[in-house]
């Protein structure tokens, strides 16, 4: 009989990886492509929450891992020309996105992390990966910091928890920059279409972005679909979207609900307030998956002036100090 609570060593299409078991889920991580959480499945079901690469889709995987799983992103999305002004310094990171001159999601997503250690008991399934930098980590030629970002994985029959702890080991005071390029699948039920769902999540106002896809400073007027994603919730692929807006939570929580309308599912992605910002992008509404992305700071924020930071989500870590975060994904059934 298959052991119904667990943590262990095993293989995902080739690749290491650290499982999680608890009663009717199933979690994997992946430690040396990223620290990628890219399971996360109800196997009483059959339901697939997050996009997983297929076998033949692993080298894709590996090329663009941003769009498969729970990538983390640090620091998150776009800055002008790779820099960023932080403390009357100025920072280079390389640009990687030629066609905008941008740098896009830094490199935590591509590295190979450390396992902190795994277990699983009857309460939980637990699994804590951790990258710290210090002197010859790629990191420091760009972002010359010392610093730990540590990762838990806790899978139990309330679902899946993810906590973040980004921990200021060095001597200057850094900036704290950090999403989660999380993709969800839309359908996630065998058997239902994309028609069948709609999605609701907890935004405020849409920044305006310029042709680089760099925040101009304005708002943009709401659509009446937009309206729809705070309220009474809206198909994931009403139109293409690559949308930044600011986050404002609802009833004390700032979440994501993805319905089945045919079957009553729904999945639930609550991020936590600490993140002030959602980016929200479908793949041209291709109708597979779409990624509600929880940043801390608004894109390119270290070089925006004129603005609150705390407003921006520009904050800074004292040496010493640490930033933490956690984010629970959870089903529940609605009655038809």
């Amino acid at each position: 009989m298959e052991t119904q609570f667990a943590a262990y060593n095993g293989d995902f299409n080739g690749e290491h990886a650290v499982w999680l078991k608890h009663g009717q889920y199933e979690a994997a991580v992946l430690p040396e492509l990223g620290a990628n959480l890219i399971l996360f499945r109800d196997l009483e079901n059959g339901y697939r929450y997050l996009r997983e690469p297929e076998a033949d889709e692993m080298e894709d995987f590996k090329g663009n891992p941003g769009v498969y799983g729970i990538p983390v992103l640090f620091p998150p999305n776009r800055f002008d020309g790779g820099k960023f002004l932080w403390e009357g310094k100025t920072y280079e990171l390389p640009v990687n996105e030629t066609d905008r001159g941008n740098h896009l999601h830094g490199f935590m997503h591509k590295l190979p992390w450390k396992v902190d250690y795994f277990k699983g008991d009857e309460y939980e399934s637990v699994v804590v990966l951790s990258q710290q930098v210090r002197d010859g980590h790629l990191y420091k030629q760009y972002f010359p910091f010392e610093f730990t970002i540590t990762l838990r994985y806790t899978l139990s029959g309330k679902g899946l928890q993810q906590q973040v702890t980004v921990t200021n080991d060095g001597k200057e005071r850094m900036p704290n920059l950090l999403a989660f390029h999380t993709t969800i699948n839309a359908p996630f039920v065998p058997g239902s279409q994309a028609s069948d769902y709609s999605f609701k999540v907890t935004i405020g106002q849409r920044r305006e972005m310029s042709e680089r896809m760099l925040p101009t400073g304005a708002f943009q007027p709401l659509s009446p679909a937009e309206e729809q994603m705070k309220t009474t919730g809206v198909s994931p692929y009403f139109e293409s979207m690559d949308n930044h807006y600011t986050a404002v939570p609802q009833d004390g929580r700032n979440r994501m609900e993805l319905t089945d309308q045919r079957t009553g599912d729904v999945f639930v992605y609550d991020v936590g307030t600490a993140y002030k910002h959602w980016m929200i992008w479908n793949n041209g509404a291709g109708g597979k998956f779409f990624c509600p992305e929880p940043q801390i700071n608004l894109v390119n924020a270290p070089n925006i002036s004129g603005m609150n930071a705390e407003e921006i989500g520009l904050i800074g870590l004292e040496p010493g100090e640490r930033w933490e975060e956690t984010s629970s994904f959870y089903a529940i059934k609605r009655k038809q």
